[in-house]
């Protein structure tokens, strides 16, 4: 072979791992999806927390190259460093570190001060068993349905966790879905809130918190870890940690453990699983039939979720005297979303009245939420094992 052969064959094998000469149209469809995430994560500000890693996760997932080149570089290929990373998504080890993070930065006052504000988080979780209902209807395996099912609790961490456990194949889908809606709490809820209540309703003035004393909130994180995993054992990873971390935050013994949690540990993790889970939306995985179905479903669970926790909130101010009555408005806050779910509520309080804070309050179902989605979880996970 001449030089300048050499010199052609090298550069024509060079090419040939160009991610120039291996794209495809489904590369460049997610590549632009990614970019699009970015973009509502920085112009629009949804979840830029959230939707920046996942964005460019989507990118970095889909950068074509060579299949059988050996680089041991993509997602999927044992050894490669993201393949790693996202151990940590498909062995479940995420999700719990999570929830200790929100454990640890989480006031649980609201929901100690008034209890009753646990059934509003526990009627936002029929959002889950219509979409299982959903999924079933559409053919998907019970394993399958229950991960997708689990979108409608608004807990992106729960969704991982769980899919990683009865649908792997799906978890990528089910884990961009989750966030999405996540971020779009703003977008869907403020319109079914106006939809289902009365100018009178929204104008409703709650009864200000009663303090809390640090006894109360020392003694809730025991008894309710006690309470949920006695209910639902297969919940322990993710209600243990929740609950770890708020032992930490209240105790007042271990601060710098408690702000670890809630902040460099889960900085850290959330960056990797953001960026973990968009790099597993490789085209090949992720443009399909299911996906869509997957979406779908995750819009329909978002709604109804918001319509069951403030139609609960109605329904209860039936039974309520005058003086106690709930302003419906906090009912969308049963979803998991916190404290963005909270934030609206309190929002669309001040709309309607500039003194009508709603925060405090909606604070209650919001936190009742995350507590009901991770017990949701483990009583699916229980049911099918």
């Amino acid at each position: 072979m001449s030089f300048t052969e050499f010199i052609v064959h090298n550069f024509n094998e060079f090419l040939s791992y160009t991610g120039f000469l291996n794209a495809t149209v489904p590369n460049l469809i997610m590549i632009a999806v990614g970019a699009f995430f970015i973009w509502l994560a920085i112009k629009k500000d949804f979840e830029p927390l959230l939707l920046v890693p996942i964005g460019l996760g989507i990118i970095l997932g889909n950068i074509p190259f060579r299949g059988d080149a050996g680089l041991e570089i993509g997602l999927y290929e044992d050894n490669s460093v993201l393949n790693i990373f996202y151990q940590g998504v498909r062995q479940g080890w995420y999700p719990p570190l999570v929830f200790l993070g929100i454990g640890a930065m989480t006031d649980f006052s609201a929901l100690i001060a008034n209890p009753k504000l646990v059934l509003i988080g526990a009627a936002a979780q029929f959002g889950i068993f219509g979409a299982y209902m959903s999924a079933l209807a559409l053919g998907f395996e019970p394993n399958q349905a229950a991960g997708i099912a689990i979108i409608g609790g608004a807990d992106g961490p729960t969704a991982i966790f769980l899919s990683s456990k009865t649908a792997p194949n799906l978890m990528g889908a089910i884990a961009v879905c989750a966030y999405s809606y996540m971020a779009l709490v703003p977008v869907i809820q403020p319109f079914i809130m106006r939809l289902m209540t009365t100018k009178k309703e929204r104008l409703i003035r709650m009864k200000p918190v009663r303090h809390v004393s640090q006894t109360e909130r020392i003694l809730f994180p025991i008894v309710g870890l006690l309470l949920t995993t006695f209910i639902v054992p297969s919940g322990l990873p993710l209600l243990g940690m929740l609950f770890f971390g708020n032992l930490l935050k209240e105790s007042g013994k271990t601060t710098r453990l408690a702000k670890t949690a809630g902040s460099a540990l889960n900085d850290i993790v959330v960056m990797l699983l953001g960026l973990t889970v968009g790099c597993s939306t490789q085209a090949s995985e992720f443009l399909t039939m299911n996906t869509i179905f997957i979406f779908a479903i995750g819009a329909c669970a978002f709604v109804l979720a918001t319509i069951s926790g403030v139609g609960f909130v109605k329904i209860m101010n039936l039974f309520l005297p005058k003086d106690k009555k709930i302003n419906p408005l906090i009912g969308n806050a049963g979803v998991s979303a916190v404290p963005m779910a909270a934030r609206i509520s309190n929002n669309m309080g001040l709309e309607y009245d500039r003194h009508n804070f709603l925060l405090m309050h909606a604070m209650g179902p919001n936190v009742a939420g995350v507590i009901g989605s991770a017990v949701a979880a483990g009583a699916l996970l229980g049911f099918l094992s």
